[in-house]
């Protein structure tokens, strides 16, 4: 139960501070951080996160990187149910929390977006379907080997959570402007909700492809990584 509570926590974190950066302060007057500023969010909640409860559940935050650790050969099938649901319930709670800090400001409306991930009109850009599919997989896939390299035990120990975050950070930075970025399920599913309508209604694109990319990635990386008996 305590790493099923890491978890909830750390993905409450990472909604938190991501979202809440991009909800609260992207276009804050005069001193709004925008994208810049929204991408270094994410991937610092992943990197503190991972020094403070990496140790006690892996620090995942995510759906996609849960499963892609198990296709990876390095998480149990049996956790994975736990892990996909006290992610979710943490998106969702920190979702909830924005929600309350953001609608105390006059003029707030969900409908604006809140943070959530879409494509086609929904997109920031205008990216289609296609092409947010293809952001998607291609951003989780990269993410996945970037976890399996940097947490393999023939790396540098202890220095594993500055190349994911660093990694987030550069995902954001790409694909922004394509889907809003989500490489993760559970931050969709954390704000998408609050919104309803088109974001609910889009967001099974933000499931499915961070899956897909994950698989992939763990796929590449047990290829590249094996190591062959002497």
């Amino acid at each position: 139960m305590k790493q099923y509570g890491a978890e909830f926590f750390g993905t409450f974190w990472l909604v938190l501070g991501g979202c809440g950066s991009a909800v609260l302060a992207a276009a804050f007057p005069h001193v709004g951080i925008g994208l810049l500023g929204v991408s270094a969010a994410f991937g610092l909640t992943v990197l503190t996160m991972a020094f403070a409860i990496g140790h006690i559940s892996g620090c995942h935050l995510n759906p996609a990187v849960s499963i892609g650790l198990w296709a990876g050969g390095r998480f149990p099938a049996n956790q994975l149910l736990p892990y996909i649901v006290a992610q979710v319930f943490g998106g969702l709670v920190a979702g909830g929390v924005l929600y309350v800090i953001a609608s105390g400001a006059a003029g707030f409306d969900v409908a604006q977006g809140f943070a959530s991930n879409g494509y086609g009109e929904h997109s920031p850009g205008g990216y289609s379907l296609l092409a947010a599919l293809v952001c998607e997989v291609v951003m989780t896939m990269f993410f996945l080997l970037v976890i399996l390299g940097a947490t393999d035990k023939r790396a540098p120990a202890g220095f594993a959570p500055i190349p994911i975050g660093l990694a987030l950070t550069l995902i954001h930075l790409i694909s922004i402007p394509v889907t809003n970025t989500s490489v993760n399920p559970a931050r969709s599913t954390g704000v998408a909700v609050y919104v309803g309508d088109w974001a609910t209604g889009q967001l099974w694109l933000f499931w499915v492809a961070p899956i897909i990319g994950a698989l992939l990635g763990a796929l590449i990386y047990r290829w590249i990584g094996e190591q062959k008996n002497a």
